[in-house]
């Protein structure tokens, strides 16, 4: 039985389109350019930053984030950038009784776009309002602390292997492979289904998981 579902931000509740774009536009460069760089970066197994990186290599990523905030061109969230399933999945496992939590490695500004936009969660909390992020085993005690129940009854909900399925089996989650974004479309269904305790193709299908 599953009481609780945790659940990572992005390319899970929320589309990256913005952000990268962001980036681009912050760099000068073609979004195109930073989406393909992006694309090139996960396929080898390397941090996201790593696009950043190929376009500026001197680049010191956290304080461009500064310098972006200070010029009015920070992180932003709007409705647009949650994914359609967000909204009715979350709201029916709370109807189901599921405590809900969103935790992820994100700025601490996205946690407060993300409870400014009410998304429904008992929960909402990222990396940077934590000060440990994944796949440290440290992020998912801290997981297991707000989650409220055991952690075989805890449900934890992601795209990527290294980060969110990995990790949170060996802290003995259960696991459910998001099949979206990049990490999700590139690893492949079948290594997925090796890993994952389940894999799905939308948040919508987690009540049927915490049902049976």
């Amino acid at each position: 039985m599953i009481d609780t579902v945790v659940l990572d931000i992005g390319e899970t509740l929320t589309r990256d389109d913005r952000y990268w774009a962001s980036w681009a536009d912050w760099l000068g460069v073609p979004r195109h350019t930073v989406s393909a760089l992006v694309g090139a970066v996960v396929s080898q197994g390397r941090d996201n930053a790593d696009a950043l990186r190929l376009i500026r290599p001197d680049i010191d990523v956290a304080a461009e984030y500064a310098a972006r905030e200070a010029a009015g061109r920070g992180e932003q969230l709007d409705e647009d950038d949650l994914y359609d399933d967000v909204r009715p999945a979350l709201t029916a496992l709370r109807l189901a009784g599921v405590r809900v939590v969103v935790a992820g490695n994100q700025t601490a500004r996205v946690g407060e776009l993300l409870r400014d936009l009410d998304v429904p969660a008992d929960i909402i909390a990222t990396s940077g309002e934590w000060g440990v992020a994944k796949p440290q085993p440290e992020f998912f005690h801290r997981v297991l602390e707000v989650a409220q129940a055991p952690a075989e009854r805890t449900l934890y909900v992601g795209d990527h292997p290294a980060n969110d399925v990995g990790p949170a089996a060996a802290a003995g989650l259960k696991t459910a492979h998001l099949r979206r974004g990049p990490w999700g479309y590139l690893w492949g269904r079948e290594e997925a289904a090796g890993a994952a305790d389940w894999c799905i193709d939308s948040l919508t299908d987690l009540l049927d998981i915490v049902r049976s």
